[in-house]
């Protein structure tokens, strides 16, 4: 298999090792901090903006993205035209008095003009805003209200309408333009009397320490707070890591690197990995979903080299594998492959990484078979050359992780937030460790508190929340970013995070719980969906399991079952509630009896963004569950 000879060949490289010096810093034998050497440094003149220009100076003819047309082929747009186009656009903002510093808005799905409004606005010397498409008209209205937007870009005329309704009660409603009623082209008429000479006055003038953008969080506790990164953030973020990935996937694998972008360009990991990738001279091309079955015929067609994605994404192709399987009537065969890759892939990094012998000839026999049979058609799920992904957003399961190693792809995970421009830590890439989620990114720090709380320090880390300077200064602890999520150093300096601070529960017996390891592994299982973890001040640990619905589909399919049998009949199918009880079963695993999940219940429903219970980046809102489902939650304690 391809990805195993890279790690193999990577191995004797020695100048692509250690690229990136760690240094350990230990309290009582217990390692309580680690720092990654910078493998790259910005220069304080530079900005993100400047990219764009840059490629055209060192290779004009480099394609850097492929844009899908109206005919549906992947068109390849070079570092020339993109240029021109971005600077055509920063033409046309300034023409409509975007001004130095102004600030512009965008909200769309994820697609090719995101890219060139970002960088236009940038090169206008403005400030961009991201705007999750899905966002109401309330958390619109904050948003345009709190950054004092002068200008937004918006997909559609369904997306515009929410504008206008956000915009009413604002003393001065921004000017709004559609992509798709041709935002570009408008715009580019607009500025065409303007020289390059003032684009490139405005841009030249911005520097690192400049603000780059404002990106809201997701508001899982509350009302989203704007994060101010300034473009020696960004800059940061995606010079280290190209320095560290890069190098390594370009030398080993002997490919030309592209990657599919899905997740939204209002998330910040969405966001800093296409930076990277244009300042890298990667091909990009954009898909604007991250459903599985709007995603798996766009992977085959663009099939890219690596995807950047969420620990739900690489479940539902493992799930579509497994129903598929049923479907056929080979779904103990699919059983099998399952074990037979966790128990290959854990023998072979183990071998890689010099802690085991690797798998013996009956293991490797049984591999081979299975990668006829099942594997092969994992990795044309996902395009066919794929040998490397990124999780990211929450924990992927180990055993997950394992299974697509078996498979042919590697699934590095990494760690961030919005406040620390997406990835703080991340495995690195001749040494991945499942179950962690790597080491800090060069340039970076990470110390484990007196209380587990994970901190972070280094270029990456945003310098304050706009407009909230009680929240900025509650933030920082002796000059480090106090993230709230909870987590451990391994003795090599590899983070792994057990939770939330804010969402720790602590039972009537005293017994302090992190729900995230449970539901972690409780959504991993198919049919669970999403599910919540509760028992504050309560007896035992109980949890609330919505269902998923493609597994619910199968489900009753394999079944012969009627697909329109009602949710509420389903939550009370005992067979049904047999498979979910192996769901939490598994997840119990991972925990003491006093933490383990004791009761759960089965809700109709689903939780989502359009009820409120669900952010745009598909973190679940606590309060609001709790809110909707409080008699639900009762009758789990009830007495039986």
């Amino acid at each position: 298999m391809g990805v195993r000879k890279d790690l193999k060949r990577a191995k004797q490289r020695g100048d692509l090792v250690d690229r990136a010096p760690v240094e350990i810093v230990r309290s009582d034998g217990v390692v309580r901090e680690v720092c990654t050497a910078r493998l790259a440094r910005t220069s304080a003149t530079g900005s993100t903006g400047d990219i764009p220009y840059d490629n055209v100076q060192h290779a004009p003819e480099s394609i850097i993205l492929r844009r899908r047309g109206a005919d549906g082929r992947w068109r390849p747009v070079t570092a020339a035209e993109f240029a021109r186009e971005v600077n055509a656009v920063a033409k046309g903002l300034m023409a409509a008095g975007v001004s130095a510093g102004g600030r512009v808005a965008i909200m769309s799905r994820t697609r090719y003009e995101w890219t060139v409004i970002d960088f236009a606005i940038w090169a206008a010397g403005g400030q961009s805003v991201p705007v999750y498409a899905t966002s109401s008209a309330e958390q619109v209205a904050w948003i345009l209200d709190d950054a004092a937007v002068t200008h937004v870009v918006v997909e559609d005329d369904e997306l515009a309408a929410v504008v206008d309704a956000a915009a009413r009660d604002l003393p001065q409603p921004p000017e709004v333009w559609r992509v798709e009623g041709g935002a570009l082209a408008e715009l580019t008429a607009l500025g065409a009397h303007l020289s390059d000479a003032e684009v490139t006055e405005r841009r030249v003038a911005v520097t690192a320490d400049s603000i780059a953008t404002i990106c809201y969080t997701s508001g899982t506790a509350g009302r989203p707070k704007g994060c101010v990164l300034t473009h020696g953030n960004l800059r940061a973020e995606a010079e280290n890591t190209v320095e560290l990935l890069h190098p390594v996937f370009r030398e080993v694998t002997r490919q030309t690197a592209s990657t599919l972008l899905f997740l939204p360009l209002a998330h910040v990991l969405g966001r800093t990995i296409q930076i990277a990738c244009l300042l890298a001279r990667i091909e990009i091309g954009h898909c604007p979903s991250i459903k599985p079955e709007d995603l798996r015929p766009q992977l085959r067609e663009f099939r890219p080299t690596f995807v950047v994605g969420v620990p739900y994404l690489f479940e539902k192709i493992h799930d579509t594998g497994r129903a598929t399987a049923e479907r056929m009537g080979r779904g103990a065969s699919f059983a099998r492959a399952d074990a037979i890759a966790v128990r290959y892939g854990e023998a072979h990094l183990a071998r890689h990484l010099g802690t085991g012998k690797g798998p013996g000839l009956a293991l490797t026999v049984a591999h081979a078979l299975y990668d006829l049979l099942v594997y092969r058609r994992i990795r044309s799920q996902l395009g066919g050359r794929l040998r490397y992904a990124i999780s990211g957003g929450s924990p992927l399961d180990r055993r997950l992780m394992l299974f697509f190693y078996a498979a042919g792809v590697v699934v590095y995970e990494g760690y961030g937030l919005t406040e620390t421009t997406a990835a703080a830590t991340i495995s690195p890439p001749l040494a991945p460790r499942p179950g962690t989620v790597g080491l800090p990114v060069p340039g970076t720090a990470v110390r484990i508190a007196a209380d587990g709380e994970v901190l972070i320090r280094g270029d990456i880390v945003f310098d304050a929340y706009w407009n909230a300077p009680d929240a900025s200064r509650r933030c920082r602890t002796d000059g480090w970013f106090a993230t709230g999520d909870l987590g451990g150093l391994d003795d090599d300096g590899y983070l792994t995070i057990t939770g939330r601070k804010k969402d720790v529960i602590v039972t009537s017996g005293g017994k302090n719980v992190s729900p995230a390891v449970l539901e972690d592994r409780l959504r991993s299982r198919p049919p669970v969906g999403q599910c919540v973890v509760v028992g504050d001040r309560r007896p035992y640990v109980a949890a609330l399991v919505t269902l998923e619905a493609e597994a619910i589909e199968h489900w009753l399919a394999v079944r012969r079952r009627p697909k329109d049998t009602p949710q509420d009949v389903l939550c009370d199918d005992p067979e049904l509630i047999a498979d979910v009880q192996r769901a939490v079963d598994y997840a119990n695993e991972a925990v003491s009896r006093a933490e383990s999940v004791r009761r759960f219940r089965i809700v109709p429903g689903a939780f989502t963004e359009e009820n409120g219970q669900l952010t745009p980046s598909l973190k679940v809102k606590r309060a609001e569950v709790a809110k909707a489902y409080a008699d639900e939650i009762e009758a789990l304690y009830a007495r039986r």
